[in-house]
């Protein structure tokens, strides 16, 4: 089997992604980072999700944002004390609303042959239990680069945690990844090119013209969280962020932004 997946380079060149995300899939329409989530995102046109993934007690890559399970399922406690036969038997759906109770939690695996049946790229966030960051990060790297292996458009791996990044990088360098940052770092650049990132996720309140130049002059792409107003969407677009992560794929068009205008690479910058 050839492997046809894009290289980094490429990745950051041509950026092959759709420019609005779906933020854990649907997660306000439906409930957050389940398969249903994922589908209703999709049903709004939107090719393109987010989601959180962390590791089971026998390291299986699930989805799941917080570090405990209690409120976003029927379980309680740490989600890495219990196996994935235990986390496959909880209710993901029922704390969003009954109509979506016994919505299961979905494993990487599963989504990622959802995704791929139904063209639909994936922006990883690493999401490590506190303490499980390297773990975390190396397992999940390796899961996606197997899941996604003959796939010409690689998934992206987010995360705001720099050690799940690097390990990320570590165990399967040829899959592009992005630094999420709630408030700008002094050292960002250097935080991108010591982890080899693609890409700066950035909160959008702290987006501004000057910074999406300052990234991009840099060869990077920039990308931001989560706004959900229509106007604000647009002012992006307008400065050029690369991509857009929302939770209003019920209102927000997916198809609705231009392209995102060219980019040198870093290398090319350099």
């Amino acid at each position: 089997m050839v492997d046809t997946m894009m290289t980094i380079l490429d990745v950051a060149r041509e950026w092959p992604y759709p420019r609005l995300i779906a933020h854990r899939g649907a997660g306000k329409v439906a409930p957050e980072n389940t398969l249903t989530a994922m589908r209703v995102g999709h049903a709004h046109g939107y090719r393109m999700v987010e989601f959180d993934v962390k590791l089971a007690a026998d390291n299986v890559s699930f989805l799941l944002h917080d570090a405990m399970l209690d409120r976003t399922t029927s379980g309680r406690g740490r989600a890495d004390a219990l196996p994935w036969r235990e986390l496959s038997r909880l209710d993901a759906g029922g704390w969003h609303s009954a109509k979506y109770a016994g919505e299961p939690l979905p494993t990487l695996a599963s989504i990622a042959r959802w995704a791929r049946a139904h063209g639909v790229s994936c922006d990883i966030e690493l999401k490590p239990t506190p303490g499980r960051e390297r773990e975390t990060g190396a397992a999940i790297a390796l899961d996606a680069m197997a899941l996604w292996r003959d796939c010409d458009i690689p998934p992206l791996l987010s995360s705001f945690r720099e050690r799940a990044l690097a390990a990320a990088r570590d165990a399967a360098p040829a899959l592009p990844r992005a630094l999420i940052a709630d408030s700008l770092p002094a050292d960002w650049s250097d935080c991108l090119a010591r982890l080899e990132c693609v890409a700066l996720v950035a909160k959008h309140d702290i987006v501004t013209p000057e910074l999406v130049a300052d990234v991009r002059g840099a060869g990077y792409r920039l990308l931001c969280y989560t706004p959900n107003d229509a106007r604000r969407i647009d002012q992006l677009a307008a400065i050029g962020v690369d991509g857009i992560i929302t939770d209003a794929v019920d209102h927000i068009v997916a198809d609705s932004l231009p392209p995102a205008p060219p980019l040198r690479t870093a290398r090319e910058a350099s």
